[in-house]
């Protein structure tokens, strides 16, 4: 994912489906170098990692 494609995600107020090695999770902060974010899984609100943006990949449902 790209770094504006995340920020877009983390400002809508619109659930987006993000995975992280194929695991759901939620964005919590996007840091200032621009390269990393710390994010949690969904169901596990107290463990947060932080993360390369370029390994985050948006999910796109087939309906």
């Amino acid at each position: 994912m790209e770094y504006n494609r995340a920020q877009e995600i983390l400002a809508s107020p619109k659930e987006f489906e993000v995975s992280y090695n194929g695991v759901s999770i939620w964005i919590d902060q996007l840091h200032d170098d621009g390269k990393t974010a710390t994010v949690h899984l969904r169901n596990a609100h107290e463990e947060r990692s932080e993360v390369a943006i370029s390994e985050l990949k948006e999910e796109y449902l087939v309906q």
